[in-house]
């Protein structure tokens, strides 16, 4: 047959441009065992994706694919370290914040006795009541005893801020004061009669103590701390050591972990001091596999270091993503009509299980990144009892709150707060109290200086300087700095649970 040229040139250079696959599919044998293989198993010899192009030879990775993918698979581990493990990191920061205040044994504690300042570092700390802190070492002390003063708020957790017990008005005793056993990992040994037990899963533990003012006045529960809180090694209790009161009001230290590379040397040093049944297997292997394993020096080469800085950054834009602009509506107080309000402990429980039996790891994160201490008492629906809690970064327009402006927040008539209602201003970089011209970034009900309208509604005003006539209502802000805040119920009542009480929107005042 002959074809015209035209014919014949065109399939020359058809052969031309695809003899090679022609020929690879020549070369490949038709099998006697050979099936129709779903092509959702095979892996192209070429994938295009966010951490760059993935090159195979028949399945087979090539070099720079390996490359990327163990660069990527030691990313995506240290992203999910810091985000479930800021807990212990949290904890390590806070015991080093006592250790620069000289508190270094159990005998010695912390108190705020003019209160804690925003000169502290400390994740959304207080400015209404008195703080009493200390850390127990169970494994150097053993079963260790707590004796309470009364009509105080103690919570016990332990160093991955597990929650252990409740002291005081939300614990066993009632708020009456009483005798305390904190017992080590493990222990089997005799229990005294007439205690009240906790037991923890690690040998720190974090105790922490809030005393109410009375009549505006720090004094009667400072002095009620210092005359009746004991904390003593059983073994000790016929000779306990002298307890030591340190007042550090003022004094300035950090309790917040890092956001790059020092956050994996924080979790290391607690992985080496702790026992290995502190955490489940799962958790330490995937700790091991970045360097961090018990009895083992914690020393990446500068490839993984950088790998694990860019991890705890990207961690932090996401517990930061979670926790201001999160996209779930659970986290808000009022979704239907106000987007304002969200709750630190979205799922209503201080493990962050929901209701279908699993765990929320973006509500725990959004907790753990900007508070310190667990306990049921700041989540559980206990009218009259504990502290309620409701957060707020926006104004009424969706926009984050910036210093620079002026705003106005009313508060309704009766809030349902038993005991007293707060509002205090956090850092948006820190998260610690806003730190301004005022040591005290907030006003509460207890001061005696928060001025209602005639109706029994409360205006409170946030901006660099005060509205004319408004000096009582205001707290400072910093210009060209965001902020947020808390808003605090203690002895939280019905209609705040039911919802029939709510506060206003952040308005900005033109």
């Amino acid at each position: 047959m002959h074809w015209p040229l035209t014919v014949r040139l065109s399939i020359f250079l058809i052969l031309l441009m695809f003899g090679g696959e022609f020929a690879e599919a020549a070369a490949l044998p038709k099998m006697r065992m050979a099936t129709d293989i779903p092509e959702s198993i095979i892996v192209p010899d070429r994938i295009d994706t966010r951490i760059g192009p993935l090159e195979f030879f028949d399945g087979f990775p090539k070099a720079e694919t390996v490359r990327r993918a163990y660069d990527f698979l030691d990313f995506q581990r240290g992203v999910d370290v810091f985000l479930d493990e800021m807990r212990a990191a949290s904890m390590v920061a806070l015991r080093e914040g006592h250790r620069q205040l000289g508190i270094m044994d159990s005998h010695q504690v912390a108190v705020f006795e003019n209160l804690m300042d925003s000169k502290s570092l400390w994740l959304t700390a207080n400015s209404e009541t008195v703080y009493a802190s200390t850390f127990i070492d169970l494994k150097k002390k053993g079963p260790t005893v707590i004796e309470s003063p009364p009509n105080v708020l103690g919570i016990l957790d332990d160093m991955w801020m597990r929650y252990v017990g409740d002291i005081g008005n939300a614990g066993p005793d009632k708020g009456k004061g009483g005798r305390f056993v904190i017992l080590p990992p493990g222990h089997d040994g005799d229990v005294p009669k007439g205690v009240h037990v906790f037991r923890s899963k690690t040998y720190g533990v974090w105790f922490l103590l809030r005393g109410f003012l009375v009549d505006g006045d720090t004094g009667p529960a400072v002095a009620s701390i210092k005359k009746q809180l004991r904390i003593y090694p059983l073994a000790q209790a016929d000779s306990p050591p002298a307890m030591e009161f340190k007042n550090v009001s003022g004094k300035v230290h950090n309790t917040i972990h890092a956001n790059d590379f020092h956050f994996f040397e924080e979790l290391n040093s607690l992985i080496q001091e702790e026992h290995a049944q502190a955490i489940d297997p799962e958790v330490r292997g995937r700790l091991a596999l970045l360097g961090i394993v018990k009895g083992q020096p914690f020393n990446p080469d500068p490839h993984m270091r950088k790998i694990l800085e860019e991890a705890a950054w990207v961690g932090a834009a996401i517990a930061r993503s979670v926790s201001f602009a999160s996209r779930d509506d659970s986290i808000y107080l009022y979704p239907e009509t106000d987007r304002t309000w969200f709750n630190p402990f979205t799922i209503g429980n201080h493990e962050f299980m929901t209701e279908d039996g699993w765990l929320n790891r973006d509500a725990r994160t959004q907790f753990m990144y900007n508070a310190i201490g667990i306990t049921p008492a700041m989540a559980v629906a206990m009218p009259g009892i504990g502290s309620q809690y409701a957060a707020a970064c926006r104004d009424a327009d969706g926009e984050y709150l910036d210093g620079s402006k002026t705003y106005k927040l009313r508060l309704p008539p009766h809030v349902p707060a038993k005991d007293f209602w707060s509002i205090v201003l956090y850092d948006a970089q820190t998260r610690s109290m806003l730190q301004t011209d005022q040591p005290f970034p907030s006003l509460n009900s207890q001061s005696g200086e928060v001025e209602m309208n005639t109706d029994g509604s409360t205006d409170i005003y946030f901006g660099p300087e005060a509205p004319a006539g408004k000096e009582n209502n205001w707290v400072q802000t910093v210009s060209g700095k965001g902020f947020w805040l808390i808003l605090r119920l203690y002895g939280p009542l019905e209609p705040w649970f039911d919802k029939t009480w709510r506060p206003g929107k952040i308005e900005m005042l033109k």
